[in-house]
């Protein structure tokens, strides 16, 4: 499948991480924490995570931590229907297509629950036909965007004329939660708000990109290392030391397997989820050769945004443009609950 256009889009507000440090310290959240758990977000927060900042949509993140889990949810519902529409409409404008003439809307989340899903909200707000089809894909965290743009290519197999929108789109700070918990802590520390929008057609794009390759690793043996849980009605990322190095070796596994297609051009070019410092820094030492540099400019603009993150860095790439002496495809690899690692193919 080929790409026709590709846009992102972040909330407005937006925050350093030395000022999410300040409104954790002047907050009577602290009271909740032990004081190792305070110690260590103030080292996250005031030291080189690899993050200078994060964007936020939810209102008044200051009391985020004061809210319900029904406000949290209602938080989600308002934000991110716009979130993810302002990154559609941008990519449609790209392609020079209208609503209208979207025939599939594919969207992924993991930092709220609706139901009906995010491609409801969507389509009433962007103005889609009655008959466009609807897919909601949820439960797959991190790593959501490669599968949903597999199934957007199992769309255009199915129905070769149709225009296939895909949208990745999370509100983390609907999902900020806080306890003693190392995990938990990180997470809070690390996550941003973001969604990215993609057009795909069966026929060639204004891109000049195209898609394919897909692969995917799953290990539920590790299933408790990075995964979602409800405590009193929120939602509690756990998230364990060793996520880097399990995150590294599925990348290096699917690389691995990506580079034996003897049928395939050379993978030139590492593109992937930004996970966080640990995690690109334990990536580039199993993958030698590869250097993860679009993924750590996302990084530090924009934190970890789950999903729509590999995106971003795709963004990243596209913008940059290959070297003049690159010769060879990118491979793109996004990873996270599950553990679940996916990636493709982009032949530039």
């Amino acid at each position: 499948m080929f790409l026709h256009a590709l846009s992102t889009a972040v909330p407005e507000r937006s925050l350093t991480q030395r000022e999410c440090w300040d409104i954790l310290r002047e907050s009577d959240v602290r009271a909740r924490l032990n004081r190792r758990s305070v110690l260590t977000m103030q080292a996250i927060l005031r030291g080189d995570s690899g993050i200078d900042r994060r964007h936020f949509a939810t209102p008044a993140v200051e009391n985020v931590w004061k809210r319900t889990p029904d406000e949290l949810n209602e938080a989600f519902r308002e934000a991110a229907p716009k979130l993810a529409g302002r990154a559609l409409e941008s990519a449609l404008a790209l392609a020079k297509l209208v609503p209208e003439e979207i025939d599939a809307l594919l969207v992924c989340t993991c930092t709220g629950y609706l139901c009906p899903g995010l491609t409801s909200y969507i389509a009433e707000r962007m103005g889609l036909r009655a008959n466009a089809w609807l897919q909601d894909l949820v439960g797959s965290g991190c790593g959501a965007a490669i599968p949903l743009m597999r199934a957007g290519s199992a769309v255009l197999a199915a129905q070769p004329e149709a225009v296939v929108a895909c949208v990745a789109v999370e509100v983390c700070s609907a999902a900020f939660y806080l306890d003693d918990d190392p995990g938990v802590l990180v997470s809070a520390c690390l996550f941003g708000d973001g969604a990215a929008a993609t057009i795909w057609r069966a026929t060639p794009g204004p891109t000049g990109i195209r898609c394919g390759g897909f692969n995917t690793l799953h290990q539920p043996a590790y299933r408790d290392f990075i995964r979602f849980e409800m405590r009193e009605g929120r939602l509690r990322n756990l998230l364990r030391a060793e996520v880097p190095a399990v995150a590294a070796a599925a990348v290096r596994h699917l690389l691995d397997e990506e580079i034996a297609r003897a049928d395939e051009r050379p993978v030139a070019r590492l593109i992937a989820h930004t996970g966080g410092r640990d995690v690109l820094d334990a990536i580039e030492n199993a993958c030698p050769g590869y250097r993860l540099d679009v993924s750590r400019n996302v990084l530090r603009g924009f934190g970890n945004m789950s999903s729509p993150s590999v995106l971003f860095a795709l963004e990243g790439a596209l913008d940059e443009g290959p070297p003049p002496d690159e010769s060879g495809d990118w491979m793109l690899v996004s990873f996270g609950a599950g553990f679940g690692a996916h990636a493709c193919r982009i032949l530039t």
